[in-house]
């Protein structure tokens, strides 16, 4: 029931759920074990999370959580449309520090497959943006890490001006030279 494409990046996929529709309505399926099995997903779900965000230009991110709590996400937006960007923060990987940028929105009815080792963020491109997450891992403040949006690295250009951010994010610091990635058991 899904339409799923591996993007460029090692173990990124996005999908798309296949509508059934009559003349009720529509049913789509957000989770699949077995189809997210094909692709390589195995770990069950820990924790599925939802969240509103008020104001268009607001960013969320970067995140992460650190080995061994580093997790899959599996993202989707239940309501509004969103600037999602994935960086890759796996040591030794050929896209190390790449990123992968896609618009997902209440009418795409597509998803986001994000592996373990990357940081993510959004920036909504409407008011009261909702957004729906399934975790493979259980949160762990002591592992949660994160990166400054603006990173003059890693040069991501936010399709609208910024208009808030949270003072947690804000505290997030830049990467140096000195990182050289995240240790994750592929």
């Amino acid at each position: 029931m899904f339409s799923i494409n591996k993007e460029f990046i090692d173990n990124v996929f996005t999908f798309k759920s296949n509508l059934i529709e009559d003349n009720r309505g529509w049913f789509n399926r957000l989770y699949c074990s077995e189809e997210l099995n094909s692709i390589g997903i195995k770990d069950p779900i820990q924790q599925i999370n939802h969240s509103y965000t008020k104001e268009k230009g607001t960013i969320r991110g970067m995140h992460f959580q650190e080995p061994p709590y580093s997790e899959v996400k599996i993202l989707r937006c239940l309501k509004g449309s969103i600037f999602d960007v994935i960086i890759d923060l796996r040591k030794g990987s050929k896209t190390f520090l790449q990123s992968f940028k896609v618009k997902l929105s209440e009418d795409s009815y597509s998803s986001i497959v994000i592996p373990k080792g990357f940081a993510h963020g959004f920036q909504a491109l409407e008011d009261n943006v909702e957004m729906i997450y399934f975790h493979t891992e259980l949160y762990s403040k002591e592992s949660e890490g994160g990166i400054l949006y603006n990173d003059p690295f890693l040069n991501i250009s936010w399709p609208l001006p910024v208009v808030n951010v949270s003072e947690r994010d804000l505290s997030f610091k830049n990467i140096t030279p000195e990182f050289k990635g995240l240790k994750i058991e592929m």
